[in-house]
């Protein structure tokens, strides 16, 4: 059955739809940091806008040297794009191969990308009755199927839960001793760093990982995110990208967050606090089931019968709260949706919402 590509975060369109201004309507379908940008991306902003006056810097030099610096890596270890999702869809088209393996639910715009390059798409989907644990020993069988390509994401969109750093490595084992190729989607690996990949990919040439600036900086008009991987992986991934993919206002924005330590370490502090106070809320909830995770958003399942995520959905919407029903997802059904964790009065007027709606 072919799932419908369809994203959280539609805000203006929902808004022109109620006739409402989307200043209107708390989103908590898209999982974007709720403290808003770094304090100084405003400023670097502003300073930056005589640089509007030319092209942007194509290779975005400073940008590369900022990332590289953030993470440990060589600048050559890194490609810049317009949003991962660039990258994403430009991995089946760069890198040779029609069969690839997607590690199920997941974000829709894998499937989407395979898709328009002709790939055939598998699921390896993993049960919420486990907590979406991943089965490396049956992963490992499956890929003995013969797959060119695996896509993983870590912590898992929409599940929220994290692999840690063991079972990655031993995907990684598992996708050297296959053939295949690696995606390791970390888009919101930011809300706990030090699980990153990173350092395990590198030197790889057979792993890219991917990064966003969208989520955990909360710049995502600005569309930036980055790929990791080794020197001559990323050699190819430039050679197919198209000139300026990343405008002058990204990549300043993207320089000064990295600059930002204080508002990355009171952004975690923040996250983990206020999740952990939003997911015990969620759980006193009759009817919820809440799935732990390590991002900045929740998994919720509906327990009662007759309730589905599309109407609880439609019922929010009625007050102004959208949520993501993630009934489209690989792997979930119709009661299974999505909130993120937004500021603590925001988090508090969706819990009352849900109350009611729920009666």
């Amino acid at each position: 059955m072919a799932i419908p590509h369809e994203h959280g975060g539609n805000v203006f369109a929902v808004a022109r739809n109620l006739g409402l201004a989307p200043e209107r309507i708390i989103d908590f379908s898209a999982s974007i940091n709720p403290l808003g940008m770094a304090p100084g991306v405003r400023e670097a902003l502003t300073q930056s806008l005589d640089r509007l006056l030319h092209y942007p810097d194509k290779g975005a030099a400073e940008l590369k040297q900022a990332l590289a610096a953030y993470h440990g890596v060589d600048p050559a270890q890194i490609a810049v794009a317009n949003g991962s999702t660039e990258l994403i869809h430009l991995l089946p088209r760069t890198f040779p191969g029609r069969k690839a393996l997607v590690v199920a639910p997941a974000f829709a715009e894998y499937a989407l990308a395979l898709e328009r390059a002709g790939w055939h798409i598998d699921y390896f989907t993993l049960s919420p009755d486990v907590d979406f644990a991943l089965d490396t020993a049956a992963l490992g069988e499956r890929l003995k199927a013969g797959y060119d390509m695996l896509f993983l994401c870590n912590p898992g969109n929409p599940a929220g839960n994290l692999l840690p750093l063991h079972d990655v490595t031993r995907v990684i084992d598992l996708c050297r001793e296959s053939g295949t190729f690696l995606v390791l989607d970390e888009a919101f690996i930011d809300f706990c760093e030090e699980e990153s990949a990173k350092h395990l990919v590198r030197g790889n040439p057979r792993a890219v990982l991917l990064r966003s600036m969208t989520k955990f900086f909360g710049i995502p008009g600005l569309r930036l995110g980055y790929a990791i991987a080794a020197a001559e992986t990323v050699a190819q991934i430039v050679a197919q990208q198209d000139p300026w993919n990343v405008n002058t206002a990204a990549q300043v924005a993207g320089i000064a967050s990295l600059a930002d330590e204080g508002y990355c370490v009171r952004t975690r502090s923040y996250i983990d606090e206020e999740r952990a106070r939003l997911a015990a809320a969620l759980a006193e909830i009759p009817g919820l089931q809440v799935f732990s995770g390590r991002a900045n958003y929740l998994l919720v399942r509906i327990l009662r019968q007759g309730v589905s995520a599309r109407l609880l959905r439609e019922a929010l919407l009625a007050k102004g709260i959208l949520i993501r029903d993630c009934g489209n997802f690989q792997g979930l059904d119709a009661s299974f949706f999505r909130v993120a964790v937004r500021l603590e009065g925001e988090d508090d007027l969706l819990l009352r919402a849900l109350v009611e709606a729920l009666r």
